[in-house]
């Protein structure tokens, strides 16, 4: 006779769609979900532990469990789609279109042979869903398509909370110009109904976080903040995500250390499976930067830019490349240690942005040396790459980044080349032009929608043409464009210290006519898209 658990195990082998809980060696450490499968036990626990990596973007880790799970069961056809899954970045609004195809291809070579491998309707939906995501068409037209195919599949299987996640993530997805604010409460109203339902999912308090990580709305997004490290300890996004919250609020103590906890976790997986230094979390040693800086801890924030230029040269990807240029950046506008020797990126390959931010200091770093003419050459480059990736863009060529994204990183440039000409005008002693170029540039800030994390340019244009008007002895118009300043930076010590030096400046009746920027102001702002980073 049969034990007990030989039965189940039985059970567990021969049943097509087994709704599997989470076991604890796939996901005690990672959230927690209920996703059942036609798949046999063995593969669905490998698919399980790639689920939950993908939920809190993990994107090599959850490869590596869906291709764990095909090699025990090729025809597996949910492990091609989370396989496939991994190749889409809906937040940065990339993709890589070759190798998502490419893992559909491998199940199957047709659509239609690949839909005949699920068994049920519930997969065959997800599978169609991806088929729309990889298909045909460009990236906005896939996006959109792939939304409403997963909105259709939350609202045919209203128990699978995992399709709502989904759903929520793919609306995101969808933001191709920037933050719609309209677009993002969406996107939280259908991930705060799973969040309600299981306070363990990754997926809910991670697509709530990204919702709601803008000044305005932030508040909102605590509660998902306090919980999601605990709800995923294993995973290093997971450790940083609170801190898209704590940043945007100016919780400067908080945002150090959920980024200290992603660092450190990111070097232990790196050493503990002999990584290359490109797999360590450098998005979590830029944030940790910048949380030093704005706490005034100059020196440990001078070690951290130490790291990646150490790995820059032993790597020298376009990966490392990037973060250094960012780092690199943020340290000298918050420092001013413009003296102070740093490794400077090779600009070959690196997107538009990258490329401006570097000569964007170089350029006023030259300024600080008295160096106008160096710093005049610096901005005849700038100028003459952002106009470069236009015609190409136009001319349908490559571009430096995703096509989508072309108009956003256009505008980071355009905004840090305003900067340099103002501050070049400036240092001519042409007021008038120089005050203008930084006027344009304090106002294409100002009317883009909210991004995240450090800004984009490294300088906030509010903030420099704020300090410009304040060294003029405008202290009026210089704090009505720091308080804008600090209404998209809140608690940035920069506009801060400036703001206190233009209150102190203002008279009686300059306080009296004053009418300060509010939040409000910022969040209708924000109401409509535009050209901006997401």
């Amino acid at each position: 006779m049969m034990t007990l658990r030989a039965l189940l195990v039985l059970f567990c082998l021969t049943t097509p769609q087994l709704a599997l809980a989470s076991t604890p060696e796939a996901d005690a450490r990672l959230g927690k979900t209920d996703f059942p499968t036609s798949g046999s036990a063995g593969a669905q626990a490998h698919f399980l532990r790639g689920l939950l990596n993908l939920h809190s973007f993990e994107y090599n880790d959850a490869r590596q469990a869906f291709q764990k799970a095909r090699e025990i069961e090729p025809g597996f056809a949910m492990a091609a789609w989370g396989e496939a899954m991994t190749q889409n970045f809906p937040i940065w609004l990339r993709e890589d279109l070759a190798a998502g195809r490419q893992a559909l291809d491998s199940l199957a070579p047709t659509a239609e042979e690949r839909l005949a491998l699920a068994p049920t309707e519930r997969e065959k939906g997800y599978l169609r869903a991806v088929e729309l995501l990889f298909g045909d068409g460009d990236k906005r037209q896939r996006d959109h398509a792939y939304r409403d195919a997963m909105a259709a599949l939350a609202e045919q299987f209203p128990n699978d909370l995992d399709a709502a996640a989904f759903h929520a993530l793919a609306i995101l997805g969808t933001c191709h110009e920037g933050r719609d604010i309209p677009t993002y409460m969406q996107a939280a109203s259908v991930a705060e109904e799973v969040f309600s339902k299981n306070p363990e999912h990754p997926g809910a308090a991670h697509y709530m976080i990204h919702s709601y990580d803008d000044p305005v709305h932030a508040p909102l997004g605590l509660r998902p903040a306090r919980v999601y490290a605990e709800i995923a300890p294993a995973a290093t996004h997971a450790l940083h995500m609170p801190s898209h919250i704590f940043l945007a609020l100016g919780l400067w103590e908080e945002t150090a250390a959920s980024n200290e906890d992603s660092w450190q976790a990111s070097i232990d997986k790196v050493e503990r499976e002999g990584l290359p230094v490109d797999r360590k979390s450098f998005h979590a040693l830029l944030w940790l930067e910048y949380a030093y800086l704005q706490m005034g801890r100059h020196d440990e924030a001078r070690k951290l830019l130490t790291i990646i230029e150490q790995d820059n040269r032993t790597s020298g990807s376009k990966h490392t490349r990037s973060y250094l240029a960012t780092m690199r950046a943020h340290y000298l506008v918050e420092t001013g240690r413009w003296h102070e020797t740093i490794d400077v990126p090779e600009l070959d390959d690196l997107e538009l942005t990258s490329v401006a931010t570097v000569l964007l200091m170089q350029g006023m770093a030259a300024l600080h040396e008295g160096d106008i003419e160096t710093a005049t050459a610096h901005l005849a480059d700038l100028r003459q790459r952002r106009q470069q990736v236009i015609a190409d863009a136009t001319e349908g060529q490559p571009t430096d980044g995703y096509a989508p994204s072309v108009k956003l990183r256009t505008l980071e440039a355009q905004i840090m080349e305003l900067e340099l000409g103002g501050l070049v005008h400036l240092a001519r002693g042409e007021v008038d032009q120089g005050l203008e170029q930084l006027a344009q540039a304090a106002e294409l800030e100002q009317d883009a929608s909210f991004g995240f994390g450090p800004p984009t340019p490294a300088k906030p244009a509010l903030e420099l043409y704020g300090e410009a008007l304040l060294d003029l002895g405008r202290a009026v118009e210089a704090r009505e464009q720091l308080e804008k300043a600090l209404a998209r930076a809140p608690r940035r010590t920069h506009s801060l210290q400036a703001l206190a030096r233009a209150t102190e400046a203002l008279t009686d009746e300059d306080l009296t006519a004053h009418t300060p920027t509010t939040h409000h102001e910022l969040g209708h702002r924000c109401d409509t898209a535009s050209d901006a980073t997401p």
